[in-house]
């Protein structure tokens, strides 16, 4: 099996790059989706009698098999509309089942349970003439083909995966500068709420502010003022943070996510969550995408989003976001995928995460959302110079 993908150095320069057999598809998931997915469906579009890569899109495996089903139609029609939309029809597509074993489950367990998926997938994509040229599950460091017979090349008890990092996608993503920021596990934990000793006094201090702040953001005098307080208070944080040392790579993000987690007292992060709240304050925060505010607004945001604890967990969607957004704007499409994922998981009714989940997903440039917000803080800028004078 050969397929073909580009892997972009500079805008203006391509690597091809091409693959030969299952094991070297599974080693460029992580080049294509820019972490290791885990726990996934990862459908990849294929064009042209060379298999180019085209879209790709990937969900979590569902639980409970009664979905399977209507989850397999939807993505079909998600990847032919996706492709479609960024010019051109697949003429095949790949699916990849990633699922590690849990619970003293076998890899082949895993397979076996899982190859009703595969079938309605497989079933999905051919209805729309997208014909599936294979499938594979990956699990317990081992792949299956549910697509090929020949126990000769595709043994019942799997084929052991290559070291990773070691294919010809590898070497030319090396080549072109492209970085895997680990696990999609380990991107999600990085948003995940903190737990013990923290949890307890940050929703005790997330009552205590909203007792205050609510009553006042309900009315529209009080509401100006509240706007103003959380944006003062973002500001000092946001110099806080870009004050402090940034992430060591030698010293892991865990690491760096609990210093930053240091630099919030349980009252500073209660007050900018509920703040964040109004729509408002969250679009004058958003204004921080970009140059020397958008590393520290990153890490803010994400540090807001791991205090939001307890029965304030939906709060979360407003940091989320604008995390979402600040990566987006970086150039770090997997990292703001994630990020929009969970606010949509929180809250699925978040319009703002929902408008920049699909442009994200699209393809589409944020410079024209960046010229938006740079002339909404030049506007505002004016009217508050014109006001003083």
């Amino acid at each position: 099996m050969t397929r073909h993908s580009e892997s972009a150095r500079k805008p203006s320069a391509a690597t091809r790059v091409t693959l030969r057999g299952p094991a070297e598809l599974i080693d460029s998931l992580p080049y294509l989706l820019g972490y290791h997915p885990d726990d996934s469906i990862v459908l990849v579009g294929l064009h042209g009698p060379n298999g180019r890569f085209g879209g790709r899109l990937r969900v979590g495996i569902p639980t409970g098999e009664e979905n399977w089903a209507d989850l397999a139609g939807q993505l079909a029609d998600c990847l032919l509309g996706n492709s479609a939309a960024r010019g051109g029809r697949p003429d095949g597509a790949l699916v990849f089942l990633c699922q590690d074993p849990a619970g003293g489950e076998s890899g082949r367990a895993v397979m076996e349970r899982l190859r009703p998926l595969a079938q309605r997938l497989r079933t999905a994509c051919g209805a729309l003439e997208m014909p599936v040229y294979e499938a594979l599950c990956v699990s317990g460091g081992r792949y299956w083909s549910y697509c090929c017979p020949d126990t000769r090349c595709c043994p019942a008890d799997g084929t052991p995966l290559g070291l990773p990092g070691t294919s010809v996608m590898a070497a030319a993503a090396a080549y072109a500068g492209m970085r895997v920021e680990g696990s999609l596990k380990e991107l999600t934990a990085r948003l995940a709420p903190l737990g013990p000793p923290v949890a307890e006094p940050q929703e005790l201090a997330l009552d205590l502010a909203g007792t205050a702040l609510v009553p006042r953001m309900l009315g529209e005098t009080d509401r100006q003022s509240v706007r103003a307080e959380t944006l003062a208070l973002a500001r000092r944080l946001l110099d806080r943070y870009r004050n402090a040392p940034a992430a060591d790579r030698r010293e892991g993000r865990a690491r760096a996510d609990a210093r930053d987690d240091g630099l919030l007292s349980h009252e500073e992060a209660a007050a900018l969550i509920l703040g964040l709240q109004d729509r408002v304050t969250r679009d004058w925060a958003a204004e921080w995408m970009e140059d020397e505010d958008a590393a520290p607004a990153l890490r803010l945001w994400r540090a807001l989003a791991r205090r939001c604890v307890g029965a304030y967990a939906e709060h979360a969607a407003a940091p989320l976001t604008l995390a979402g957004w600040v990566a987006w704007s970086c150039g770090d499409e997997p990292a703001a995928r994630v990020a929009l994922g969970r606010a949509l998981e929180l809250d699925p009714g978040y319009v703002f995460a929902r408008l920049l989940h699909s442009a994200c997903n699209s393809g589409l440039d944020p410079e024209p959302l960046r010229q938006c917000l740079r002339r909404q803080r030049a506007e505002r800028a004016a009217k508050t110079a014109a006001t003083r004078d």
